[in-house]
């Protein structure tokens, strides 16, 4: 489905980044796997893509960095020949109550989660324009995927500086896909709902919290990271080719707000 393309996920050591890695990999796509910390964790993810007789190689950058982004694009190109897909995955989170939040952690989130994502996808559009459409390999002259979160849309509480990047991170795709659409650009997003990863593990591994969780999910369990890569690779491909400036909610429903579900 991706024979012949490159990829770069950013923030592909571990959890979703690396299950959406692992599925361009699969899916028959070289992929450059982006993180910060964890050389061990990103060698790992290295080997996995690898078993799918593709090529990959780890490359340690900061997003937020304009330097660092530049530099990985150029390796990129200079081991791939090109990027014709770029996931922009990583994001952290810093919470707390609004009153209690400093500077820095509003700053160190948005760096990270919104300019980080503008960083990479600036890197992106620019190779895509320099490299044009390559219809043996491709429809699109290259595909954005931003990775969003459900909370673009639902407010979270203790959270402020999480959600306000992800709200940011929706009108960035969409504006940014409207202006190089004439270009046969494709840029959308995927916003996962509770997905089972380390950082959210107190969410969901105990019975307890397990039970709170599924109370916010009417399907009735817990995403997993594949089925996030699985979207990814959906987007990447040309069997999505007429969908742009679109967010693909991928959370067993939590964006339907459950509990008018018996009431309202």
């Amino acid at each position: 489905m991706l024979h012949e393309q490159k990829a770069l996920v950013t923030g592909a050591n571990t959890g979703i980044g690396k299950a959406i890695a692992v599925a361009l990999g699969k899916a028959g796509a070289d992929v450059a796997v982006n993180y910060l910390h964890g050389d061990k964790s990103a060698c790992a993810t290295v080997g996995e893509i690898r078993q799918a007789g593709v090529k990959a190689f780890a490359h340690r950058a900061d997003v937020g960095v304009e330097a660092d982004v530049v530099s990985m694009f150029d390796h990129v190109v200079r081991e791939f020949g090109t990027v014709d897909i770029l996931v922009a995955n990583a994001g952290i989170q810093m919470d707390t109550g609004f009153a209690d939040m400093s500077l820095a952690q509003w700053d160190t989130v948005l760096k990270v989660n919104l300019t980080g994502q503008f960083l990479c996808a600036r890197a992106a559009v620019r190779e895509f324009l320099r490299r044009g459409i390559n219809a043996r390999v491709s429809r699109a002259a290259g595909k954005i995927i931003c990775i969003s979160s459900v909370h673009q849309v639902i407010p979270w509480a203790g959270h402020v500086n999480y959600a306000a990047s992800k709200g940011g991170v929706k009108l960035m795709m969409e504006s940014l896909a409207q202006e190089v659409a004439p270009q046969r650009i494709r840029v959308n997003a995927i916003a996962p709902g509770a997905v089972r990863t380390c950082i959210n593990a107190g969410a969901w591994e105990t019975d307890a919290a397990m039970g709170n969780l599924l109370k916010l999910i009417p399907y009735g369990r817990i995403g997993e990271p594949e089925d996030i890569g699985k979207a990814a690779v959906w987007l990447a491909s040309d069997e999505s080719d007429y969908v742009t400036g679109a967010t693909l909610f991928v959370d067993g429903g939590m964006t339907l707000y459950p509990e008018f579900a018996s009431g309202g």
